[in-house]
């Protein structure tokens, strides 16, 4: 096995519990747009794009625009109190791969402007050496970490990404690098999926992660 050299990380449900706040502010941004009641649901089905492309799926006339414009104040002003803090030892956790020199990248389906807003709350915004967010046609996660590999020189086995969909397992593969799956805020049923998806390489806390990324980078 190669040395890990970058950990590239989630953000929603995996750097912080913010997949209520994105649910409640997208709803609260669309809703006065459109005639139906949207389900959690129906919002969850539109992630893995950022937030216009989400609001595009629901809003299929211009209003698409207004909406995208309100979300994100109601974003800011609901981050405030439902989503404060990241994770308990995610920030120590990403400090010490740092101080180990290796290189720490975000890479998340939000957003630039939401991935900068919460990332300002979480007093995270010199965390990561790189971020790449994004896009609103499409997931593009594998496109990210082809993206790293090609920057950085580096081989998919020298490549970990720490995420917690069954999503995130898939676009790794698509790019031959292995996929951390973080379950330390899921549902039992989902856990059961990675678990099924991805065996071996689901992780439910951090402190498990922790140990188990510390050590492999120290191995060499």
């Amino acid at each position: 096995m190669n040395k890990i050299k970058l950990v590239a990380f989630d953000l929603d449900g995996t750097i912080a519990d913010t997949l209520p706040l994105c649910i409640k502010a997208f709803r609260m941004a669309v809703q006065p747009y459109i005639s139906q009641t949207l389900s959690d649901d129906d919002i969850i089905k539109t992630f893995g794009l950022n937030e216009e492309g989400m609001i595009r799926k629901v809003i299929k006339n211009e209003y698409w625009k207004q909406a995208l414009q309100d979300f994100y104040p109601i974003y800011m002003k609901l981050h405030r109190f439902m989503c404060p803090q990241p994770f308990q030892g995610i920030r120590e956790l990403i400090i010490q791969l740092r101080q180990n020199n290796l290189t720490v990248a975000l890479v998340t389906g939000k957003g630039a402007k939401s991935c900068e807003i919460t990332l300002q709350q979480l007093g995270m915004n010199s965390d990561f050496d790189r971020i790449i967010t994004g896009n609103a046609e499409r997931n593009t996660k594998h496109e990210a970490l082809n993206a790293l590999l090609n920057v950085y020189h580096l081989s998919p086995a020298e490549i970990v990404y720490v995420g917690d969909t069954v999503s995130d397992i898939i676009q790794c593969r698509m790019v031959n690098v292995v996929c951390l799956s973080a379950a330390w805020c899921v549902t039992n049923s989902i856990q059961e999926k990675l678990e099924k998806c991805n065996p071996g390489k689901v992780f439910n806390s951090i402190e498990k992660i922790s140990e188990y990324l510390l050590n492999i980078s120290n191995e060499y």
